[in-house]
């Protein structure tokens, strides 16, 4: 007899339909599973077979045959598993598979026949929507992630009784239904706060500009600066996430595996690697792609602490993330796009020492070390960074003086208030915020007083400002203007923008060299 039940194969970040057809005929028992399966999926004989007689089934003792089709994708992972098992109880005559029509299964299967955790829950439940299917049943402990998108049935199930009971006789559990928008409603606790930061006026101004255009930023300063603690409290300044934007999230975090207890992200991500990471665990990749940090990130910050430290070939690599929002991985197969919109904060010493330019100490790093220490970072890496802060030490007085009041709440306000005035004037467009916009965008959207066109000007040629540096200083002036409730963009707005990118470590390393 043969049977067929639907399923996903998860793709990055997306879900595949996968259509399993079981056949069991008479002859020597033999269980086979065909159309590129990858060892996980191979073990999945051995689960299945022990789930099924552990949960009081019949294991059919007869030639059995399982195609995963289309058979040129490459099926991977356990989540292959209940829909294996379901499709034998049917193809065997144990369960009926009419009331199946129309549902995608999926889930990991334990050998007592429990219904375990699968990556991509979110992403499955969108595919059902795109196929206009009925439902969708997967794990219990998956389901209230599937239902965020609140037009798909979702089935929970905790064991293959609880399965069979549902296409025996259409028993199921209470309809699991969450509300993203009353999830994200919930206020997170957060201890981190601007006040925190002793002194740095400066550098705080530049993190609301920042926070407010979802600018790219580079603090350098000598160690102990306060450049990572500066960083980390980014996220207490930036706007909550929409409904959109927290799917988009959850749908990559659960892709990645990095779902717990919560079934929706609701807090922009804060990602930060260590310098020794590879390329492809900062981009994504692997024989099978995965998310890197870089996905993870997506619609969050990307923080990238001792930024020189990192191998140039892993600093390269984000080149095209930074400029396009996106990562492509080709394998011999196809290729995998994942998300990557991202905030880049890195942070970084002025030399190996770390004491260049510092009017405390000296520096005392020979030249070729300065001069290798300079090759670091490229010019075309620097010159999609839109803000370039120096970050000195705290004066004694700034140190013992006493805490004052919070600062992020309302650092906050100015920065959502900035947003507003931008996702208005992006209505329609593919862009978020001003440190997304594309170079039409950037002319038809900056209109500036004549006065500030010359600024521009004089900081074109002072500057030798290339194309995209240009587009750069635009862009932050548009932020500047947004916090300050303006539509046209004024001198100062240019002149502060611009003294965001006349900081640069080459060109002091170059000096010193």
């Amino acid at each position: 007899m043969l049977a067929r039940v639907v399923t996903f194969a998860l793709v990055g970040v997306d879900a595949l339909p996968v259509t399993v057809e079981a056949d069991i005929h008479p002859g020597l028992p033999s269980f086979t599973i065909v159309g590129l399966p990858d060892a996980a999926v191979q073990e999945s004989r051995e689960r299945v077979r022990a789930a099924l007689v552990n949960s009081g089934f019949e294991f059919p003792l007869k030639r059995i045959t399982v195609n995963l089709a289309p058979a040129d994708m490459r099926k991977a992972g356990p989540g292959f598993d209940l829909a294996l098992a379901t499709a034998l109880l049917i193809a065997s005559g144990q369960v009926p598979g009419d009331v199946l029509a129309g549902y995608g299964v999926s889930g990991e299967l334990g050998l007592d026949g429990r219904v375990r955790k699968v990556r991509g829950a979110l992403a499955m439940a969108d595919a059902c929507r795109r196929m206009r299917s009925r439902g969708l049943l997967v794990p219990a402990a998956c389901a209230g992630e599937a239902s965020l998108l609140g037009d798909v049935d979702v089935v929970a199930v905790d064991s293959l009784g609880s399965l069979a009971a549902f296409l025996t006789s259409g028993e199921r559990p209470a309809t699991v239904s969450l509300d993203a928008a009353a999830l994200l409603a919930v206020e997170p606790e957060d201890d981190l706060d601007l006040a925190q930061i002793k002194g740095h006026h400066a550098l705080k101004r530049a993190l609301e500009v920042a926070a407010a255009g979802g600018h790219n930023l580079l603090m350098m300063g000598p160690p102990g600066s306060g450049k990572s603690m500066a960083a980390r409290r980014i996220p207490s300044i930036l706007p909550p996430l929409g409904v959109s934007e927290a799917l988009e999230v959850t749908r990559v975090h659960s892709a990645a595996g990095l779902l717990r207890t919560e079934p929706i992200v609701a807090r922009r991500p804060f990602r930060a690697p260590h310098h020794t990471i590879s390329s492809a665990g900062l981009v994504g990749g692997g024989s099978t792609p995965r998310p890197g940090e870089a996905t993870l990130a997506h619609n969050g910050v990307l923080f990238l602490d001792e930024l020189a430290e990192f191998s140039r070939p892993a600093l390269e690599a984000l080149r095209q993330p930074i400029e396009e929002g996106a990562i492509r991985i080709t394998r011999s197969q196809r290729t995998v796009a994942f998300p990557a919109r991202f905030m880049l904060v890195a942070a970084t010493n002025p030399c190996p020492c770390g004491h260049l330019g510092d009017i405390r100490r000296q520096c005392a790093c020979p030249t070729t070390a300065l001069r290798r220490y300079s090759t670091k970072l490229s010019g075309p890496l620097l010159d999609r960074i839109d803000m370039i802060v120096d970050v000195s030490s705290p004066s004694r007085e700034d140190l013992i003086a006493e805490a004052g009041p919070p600062e992020s709440p309302g650092v906050r306000s100015r920065v959502r208030e900035a947003r507003a005035r931008q996702h208005r004037r992006l209505a329609g467009s593919d862009a978020g915020c001003n440190g997304q916009l594309s170079p039409a965008e950037v002319r038809l959207l900056c209109p500036l007083e004549p006065s500030a066109r010359r600024a521009l000007y004089e900081a074109h040629e002072r500057l030798a400002l290339s194309v995209r540096g240009h587009d750069r200083v635009l862009r932050v002036a548009r932020t500047l203007a947004d916090l300050d409730g303006r539509d046209v963009i004024a001198r100062a707005d240019v002149a502060q923008a611009v003294a965001y990118r006349e900081t640069s470590p080459v060109d002091l390393l170059a000096a010193a060299v």
